[in-house]
């Protein structure tokens, strides 16, 4: 056999075959020997390589072009230390259920288990937080081994989220026999469809038709049944709550928007509607201390997503937009019974905190330090971006006022792990994912100094972001030692570092502002030259609701503690 048949036939080339028929034409990855085949493979088939400075900052991106793209992310880390700081990101896409593929290498087989360098029983650490962890050690099952991984990641096989593989290098070298390389292995598969029982369909419409006060609330399975979702709410007249997840998926003037008013209509409403969203701390575990006496229609293509927490009087399985399109025709040109006096009201009520709160972000005082409050800042962003931007918002407290002054049609953030620190990463691929739309992160200082080495790699792949960091020198100084007998302040002040001289030393457009009446200008050379960065000083002295209630990293307007004290006095009555 000769060199160029050998070099076909490797395993690591069958690999790069293989990504390339699954359609993946991005891997995001930071090199290593152990990899190395894969690398070149990958490279040689004509798929983009992004190097990263950090394994964790490769899988945040591989979850990003997941959740943007609708396909397969990728990502590729070396052995050792590549994997073990690849876990942070990993363990995020398995909270977010994110369909990422993590591939890396280990010593060769006559080495495993002698001290080799770098030789450590991946599987074993990631397995927790995987649905499919495999060492491939013979060549013969690259195929058969990397087509399972896919299918779990994509949840063809349960929920999906982050497969694992690795392979030792001398089997990334060996031949895959071409007798093993079936085409049925390369075949690219269409996303599993799952069709709803008729039988709960009837029900669900039933139920969803005779309620008074119907509430309907979505998560990441409804991403891809965002027209189905309208139709359902046009129809039924239900009002509506996004969450992180989905955010953008229903516009932010539909009638049926109240994400102001979450907190009061989640207790209102008689009838909850879940669409691929798990009843988390997000959404008080479905307690009744809550929601009340309100009976709940879950509706799932996964166990997750279906059942936790609180069973719903009608459970779907299903794809959310099979079942949302069966509701639909089922339900006919019926009559809901939806009050209209009610939703009306409460969307009055919607509208003008919405209109109050644009109004006090254009007004917001600077602190007494004079820099500017962070909704200053917020309200410039919200009059340069366009409609269609990508904003992906990261943080702690910044976040917290990210999430309610900066509307989007596609919105990221660091989800219900609260996991800081993925903005540049999640941004850089967001934008070399959506090339033609603005993609902006918003990140406080804190979060932006866990990847702020990332934008190096954002100037070497021209990724056309624009990373706005709002810079209050602060970190955790609301944290108090519990034990001291005057609550001691325990945490630390950051420095006011000059996140813009840095972002320059690596070739990118940045802009340090620290008056409010600069800010407009300074957003639209750095819109006009991207990559860029602004790195804007923003008053310590504005801690949003959530810091004030301790709660800084909860992605809710609602204070969790209101609701732990509700459920205590639910159970205990």
């Amino acid at each position: 056999m000769n060199a160029e048949l050998i070099a076909q036939n490797a395993a690591a080339a069958v690999i790069a075959r293989f990504l390339k028929a699954q359609g993946v034409d991005r891997v995001f990855a930071l090199c290593g020997g152990h990899i190395m085949p894969i690398w070149m493979a990958v490279d040689a088939q004509g798929i983009q390589i992004v190097d990263v400075r950090d394994e964790r900052a490769a899988v945040y991106m591989a979850h990003a072009h997941a959740d943007l793209t609708g396909g397969l992310g990728v990502a590729l880390v070396t052995a050792g230390p590549g994997v073990t700081n690849a876990m942070t990101g990993i363990a995020n896409a398995h909270v977010a259920r994110a369909p990422v593929l993590i591939l890396s290498g280990t010593p060769p087989r006559p080495q495993e288990n002698r001290g080799a360098l770098q030789d450590m029983a991946h599987t074993d650490f990631v397995r927790p937080l995987t649905r499919y962890a495999r060492t491939v050690r013979q060549p013969e099952l690259v195929l058969q081994e990397l087509g399972e991984a896919v299918a779990r990641a994509r949840g063809e096989c349960g929920e999906p989220g982050p497969a694992y593989l690795d392979f030792p290098v001398d089997t990334l070298r060996a031949i895959v026999p071409p007798v093993m390389q079936l085409p049925e292995y390369f075949a690219a598969r269409p996303a599993v469809r799952v069709l709803p029982d008729p039988v709960m369909v009837d029900e669900a419409v039933a139920l969803m038709w005779s309620a008074r006060r119907p509430l309907v609330i979505s998560g990441r399975g409804a991403k891809a049944a965002g027209p189905s979702l309208v139709r359902l709410l046009d129809r039924l007249h239900a009002l509506y709550l996004d969450t992180g997840e989905s955010r953008g998926l229903v516009p932010d003037d539909h009638p049926s928007v109240v994400a102001a008013m979450r907190g009061s209509v989640m207790g209102d409403a008689d009838l909850i509607i879940t669409i691929g969203r798990r009843l988390d701390f997000q959404l008080a575990y479905g307690s009744p201390a809550v929601f009340g006496d309100a009976r709940f229609v879950r509706i799932g293509d996964c166990a997750g997503e279906l059942r936790d927490n609180r069973r719903g009087a009608v459970e779907l399985l299903a794809t959310p937009e099979a079942a949302l399109e069966a509701i639909l025709q089922a339900a006919g040109d019926r009559k809901p019974s939806t009050d209209l006096e009610w939703a009306q009201a409460v969307k009055a009520r919607h509208s003008s905190r919405v209109g109050k709160l644009a109004d006090s972000m254009r007004t917001a005082p600077p602190g007494a330090d004079g820099l500017m409050h962070p909704n200053r800042l917020l309200s410039v962003m919200r009059d340069a971006l366009p409609d269609d931007a990508v904003v992906v918002a990261d943080g702690g407290d910044f976040l917290s006022f990210a999430r309610v002054g900066l509307p989007a049609s596609t919105y990221l953030d660091p989800g219900s792990l609260g996991c800081i620190g993925i903005g540049t990463p999640f941004g850089i691929a967001a934008s070399l994912a959506c090339p033609d739309r603005t993609v902006v992160v918003a990140t406080g200082d804190g979060a932006f100094g866990f990847n702020a080495m990332e934008i190096d790699t954002a100037v070497r792949h021209r990724a056309p972001l624009l990373i706005v960091v709002a810079n209050n020198g602060s970190w955790a100084i609301e944290v108090r030692d519990q034990q001291e007998t005057h609550g001691k302040v325990v945490g630390t002040r950051l420095q006011f570092a000059d996140h813009a001289a840095m972002a320059r030393a690596f070739g990118m457009h940045a802009e340090r502002v620290e008056r409010a009446e600069d800010l407009p200008a300074a957003m639209a050379r750095a819109l006009a030259n991207r990559p860029a960065l602004l790195d804007v000083l923003v008053t310590p002295d504005a801690p949003s609701s959530d810091a004030k209630s301790g709660l800084a990293w909860v992605p809710d307007l609602q204070p969790l503690a209101a609701w732990d004290d509700a459920e205590r006095q639910w159970r205990q009555s």
